[in-house]
């Protein structure tokens, strides 16, 4: 039995919208951690079969096959093969799914799995219709107006909603301060408003936020709304790269495997309640790996919105000092098709810093959707 198995990962600084990695194009921001992922392993890029990446808005900068130009970019051999990805916020996710399944399949031992977005040169949604034909099967909600309707039908406050936000940030600053994610982040070099400098921290983390200040912002969506700017995901730029290899091969490449897949599975849920896709995503992943949720040692899910983990610890009640342990996308950034890529590096990183032996990763996406994946550290 072939088994697909992860021996690296790596992933940029989350950049603020705008902020320091606006000056990157995205191409060059992906071909960096592709460069990286090989180089950390040791390998020649000859070695490589297949580069998955996720991108969300594939327009502009970021259309054209990007993975393919990317690669190119990367100095790789003309010979690797590469495509692009879009399951909307699970893209990356996904191409670690579409990687470990292909090493399995026979169809190749060495595939890197990546993704990269950056939301401040191609914005969000700039790849939609002008126009959706009449007569939706499903009203065409804005993910934000979902999150309101999740936080009405749980019964979310906004005080919940800030407070669990604003340990986000706590808990990403904590992490940062302590090292944490320093082995998982390939430092960046940036020219921002005429300086350049090192970008090795996530940029939009408040090291000290202000509850005060996120309790008196705006609501975003509905006049009377409990969804703000303080309670939703960053808009951010970013890539990360997870090199995924057939176990026999890469112990034949003299490399460690550093974990394997249990289970990894694709849902779909409600159109208008789009983000609860977790929820069965995550009931999934566990009954096809015979797991509880207590047997999870880190969990990762994707702070799309406040509401949208809240909902999901309710229905899965899950053991909360595990979830997002240091922090999550309120603080640390969504760099959308970047996101499941830059998830499971953390989470690999995550249980090899602590010892523990199994990660959960799942993410909420776009039109009712979501990604499971389930790892076993080795």
């Amino acid at each position: 039995m072939r088994e697909a198995v992860i021996v690296e990962a790596v992933r940029t600084p989350a950049g603020k919208f705008r902020g320091s990695l606006s000056s990157i194009e995205p191409i060059n921001l992906a071909a960096l951690v592709l460069q990286e992922v090989l180089n950390r392993a040791g390998i020649d890029p000859a070695e490589v079969d297949d580069v998955m990446m996720g991108c969300v808005t594939q327009t502009g900068e970021q259309g054209a096959n990007i993975g393919r130009l990317a690669t190119l970019y990367a100095g790789f051999p003309v010979e690797v093969a590469a495509v692009s990805i879009n399951r909307m916020c699970g893209s990356s996710q996904q191409a670690i799914h579409f990687a470990g399944q292909a090493i399995a399949a026979s169809d190749a031992d060495v595939v890197i799995a990546a993704g990269v977005e950056s939301m401040s040169r191609v914005a969000m949604g700039s790849d939609y219709p002008p126009q959706f034909p009449d007569n939706p099967p499903y009203p065409l909600l804005h993910q934000g107006e979902s999150a309101e309707l999740i936080c009405q039908k749980w019964g979310f406050s906004r005080e919940a909603l800030d407070e669990y936000s604003y340990n986000s940030h706590i808990k990403a600053a904590a992490a940062t301060k302590a090292g944490h994610f320093q082995r998982e982040i390939l430092p960046v070099d940036v020219r921002h408003n005429g300086a350049s400098r090192v970008l090795d921290i996530d940029e939009g983390i408040r090291f000290e936020p202000d509850r005060g200040k996120m309790s008196a912002l705006r609501p975003a969506f509905r006049e009377n709304g409990v969804i703000t700017a303080g309670n939703a995901s960053q808009i951010s730029d970013g890539a990360a790269a997870v090199l995924l290899m057939e176990r026999g091969r890469a112990e034949a490449l003299g490399l460690k495997p550093r974990a394997r897949f249990v289970s990894r599975v694709a849902v779909g849920s409600d159109p208008e309640l789009m983000l609860t896709g977790p929820i069965a995503a995550t009931r999934k992943a566990l009954k096809r790996a015979g797991m509880s949720i207590d047997q999870m040692d880190v969990i990762e899910i994707n702070e799309a919105f406040a509401p949208v983990v809240l909902a999901w610890a309710a229905e899965i009640e899950p053991p909360l000092a595990r979830v997002n342990p240091n922090g999550g996308a309120i603080a640390l950034g969504h760099p959308l098709g970047a996101t499941g890529a830059k998830l499971m590096t953390t989470l690999l990183h995550e249980l090899e810093r602590t010892g523990g032996r199994y990660g959960l990763q799942t993410m909420c996406i776009g039109h009712g959707q979501a990604t499971a994946t389930i790892i076993e550290r080795l």
